[in-house]
């Protein structure tokens, strides 16, 4: 995907990624173009028409009753961009930086916001040159948009501000001058454009979904090894049992973990042991990894709209000779989807890190404690499991909904806000501690499938263990495994499937 167009209309969630990640270039789609210019031609009438237009010819907020004078309308933009940029805290990451730019650069590219064209291709030239904005993370409460980190992106745009290029930090001005981009003078309704919107906290959104849903898969993995491990049945995923119930992940789920431990020799010597039933983060993958993978659906149907939606205000609507104040740039929808995917993900490393305490417990996985040849003199896996235990701990705090909590603004006028950018954050963070305890549980499991050879595991759960062992050597005695968990990590990021 080396090319990206935008249209308002048609961005995908891969293609917010390909761009993120992976440099993908950016181009403006032509029928964009007639749209964006049509509806600037509409905004030029209202201001030479001197009619009084929120955003174009007012102030803002609580204070959109005062009348700004046709004289001071371009002063009106930048004063809003430069006393809106009141962020603080950590700055995002050129990654979401770039996933930030474009989801904007989409949004006006819709054609009712009412910029010109050239905001939109500035937009564009700073993904494509690598000018990434400073944009600090705390600031934003979901609703108006995300004005203040916007804000932020928005400073280089007019010579101001900080920016990143070539992997230094550096006034905005500067940047634009190095990678020979023209700043601009912002005119009637642009900085109002760039700053008012969902874009922050969806774009994180958008990256984490696409993180939550691939450790969803890695999660069906990493237990069907541990299953294996723990010389557990795969009775329970039987499609019989699957069908009458008939939730999609729940069968999606299932069906991954029959192929992964399908034709495994352990179970085969082992299928006459004395267990009638196995624990339930073992027995029951397939309704928790299932309800995970259905909550991540729920969530990618909002952020697929959501990337292709008008979130400004005012909205201009040419066509039928209309300006409306509206509300489409409350984050809720985005809130409420982001709170929604903290808490499944947690579920993932909740499970994980149970299945992980069963591989260290002799009695249930009839594995040596703690998964070491010398308990006592060496310690094996004591400290992975409670290193996972602190981390799913950690998700129980984070994943406390940010949606409920709301607290008004602008002297009341902005009386009630979804706290969307920090929903997103928080599941940001879930996302990467359940990394960390899946990354525990594929050390831990293939640990324990060394302890059954020369009994091989399933065609799956085999080709997994393969791929961990060339990498990763066993723990015959203590170490650090630090080292381990970040390579098991670049294994999860790029080499794994069943």
């Amino acid at each position: 995907m080396n090319l990206v167009k935008i249209d308002g209309d048609s961005l995908s969630l891969e293609e917010v990624e390909a761009v993120a990640l992976r440099g993908s270039k950016v181009n403006i789609h032509a029928k964009a173009v007639g749209k964006i210019t049509k509806c600037r031609q509409y905004v030029e009438k209202l201001v030479d028409a001197e009619q009084t237009v929120y955003g174009i010819n007012t102030g803002f907020g609580s204070l959109c009753r005062e009348r700004i004078s046709k004289k001071d309308i371009e002063k009106l933009q930048e004063n809003l961009v430069v006393s809106h940029a009141v962020s603080v805290g950590p700055i995002f990451g050129e990654e979401e930086v770039r996933a930030i730019m474009l989801l904007r650069a989409n949004v006006l590219a819709k054609g009712f916001s009412g910029v010109r064209l050239e905001v939109v291709q500035t937009l564009v030239e700073m993904i494509n040159k690598g000018v990434h904005p400073v944009i600090p993370e705390k600031g934003s409460v979901g609703a108006s948009g995300d004005l203040s980190p916007l804000a932020f992106m928005t400073l280089p745009i007019i010579g101001k501000g900080w920016a990143v290029y070539e992997g230094r930090i550096m006034e905005g001005k500067r940047a634009f001058n190095k990678a020979n981009i023209s700043p601009l003078k912002l005119s009637a309704k642009e900085g109002l454009a760039l700053i008012n919107g969902t874009c922050v906290m969806t774009a994180i959104g958008v990256l984490a979904l696409l993180k939550a849903e691939r450790l969803a898969e890695l999660a069906d993995m990493a237990g069907g090894m541990s299953m294996e491990a723990a010389l557990c049945t795969p009775a329970a995923f039987d499609p019989k049992v699957q069908k009458v119930r008939r939730h999609k992940g729940q069968r999606r789920s299932a069906e991954n973990l029959v192929k992964l431990t399908r034709g495994s020799r352990i179970r085969e010597f082992h299928k006459d042991c004395s267990k009638v039933q196995d624990p339930y983060s073992f027995r029951c993958m397939p309704q928790v990894h299932g309800a995970v993978r259905d909550a991540l659906a729920y969530v990618r149907s909002v952020l697929e709209i959501e990337i292709n939606s008008a979130t400004d205000n005012p909205l201009i609507f040419p066509d039928q000779n209309k300006v409306i104040s509206a509300g489409n740039f409350h984050g809720e929808p985005v809130a409420l989807a982001m709170d929604f995917m903290s808490g499944a993900v947690a579920e993932l490393a909740n499970i994980s890190e149970r299945r992980i305490a069963a591989l260290m417990n002799p009695e249930i996985s009839d594995l040596p404690v703690f998964l070491t040849k010398e308990p006592g003199l060496n310690s094996g896996f004591m400290m992975a499991q409670t290193t996972a235990a602190a981390l799913v701990s950690e998700n129980k705090c984070l994943a406390h909904p940010a949606s409920v909590d709301s607290i008004p603004t602008s002297n009341n006028q902005e009386d009630h806000v979804s706290m969307g950018t920090i929903a997103a954050r928080k599941a940001r963070e879930v996302i990467a501690n359940t990394e960390d305890v899946l990354a525990i549980e594929f050390l831990a499991a293939s640990q324990g499938l060394d302890f059954r050879l020369p009994l091989k595991p399933g065609t799956g759960t085999g080709k997994i263990h393969r791929k961990v062992r060339q990498t990763i050597t066993p723990m015959v005695k203590d170490r650090s495994l630090v080292l381990d968990l970040v390579k098991m990590k670049e294994l999860m990021r790029g080499e794994l499937d069943s």
